[in-house]
């Protein structure tokens, strides 16, 4: 899937690092599950990407979230996965993340099939999935007016 042009202008301020960890995130996710879409946040505080078969949010299985510093690879409903063996962040009823500095430390094996167990936590949260049509779309969802940005 093509992404959304305006992707590269919300991630323009970022380090050249953060940039290329956010295109390599997106590229691993995309391969891995061809058929979702890409909703993108650009945020007050951070521009969040998150994945999902469906154009909704509640049916994400996964997101990116870019910081100045490092950014988050997370799942919508981390609480619930049960195949990891990745201590995954966060205190929250469902979200769970992983801060992501660098490629060479992605743990991507494991991460694949965190994925595809989030992948199946959504389809059985929501069976419609299964029968999602073929035509994946990067979509801009909202922009914020305000944004905090890092300072290159």
């Amino acid at each position: 899937m093509k992404a959304n042009p305006q992707l590269q202008n919300f991630i323009e301020p970022y380090s050249e690092e953060i940039k290329h960890l956010t295109i390599w995130l997106r590229e691993f996710i995309t391969s891995l599950v061809p058929e979702t879409n890409e909703l993108i946040w650009d945020n007050y505080n951070a521009v969040a990407i998150a994945y999902s078969k469906s154009e909704k949010l509640k049916d994400a299985f996964c997101h990116i979230a870019l910081y100045s510093k490092h950014l988050n690879f997370g799942f919508n409903r981390g609480s619930e996965l049960t195949s990891s063996k990745i201590k995954l962040e966060g205190k929250g009823k469902l979200i769970r993340h992983l801060k992501v500095s660098s490629n060479e430390d992605f743990p991507i094996d494991e991460i694949k099939k965190m994925i595809l167990e989030a992948v199946m936590v959504s389809e059985k949260r929501n069976p419609n999935l299964l029968n999602f049509n073929n035509h994946p779309k990067s979509i801009v969802m909202s922009i914020s007016e305000k944004k905090i940005r890092p300072k290159k």
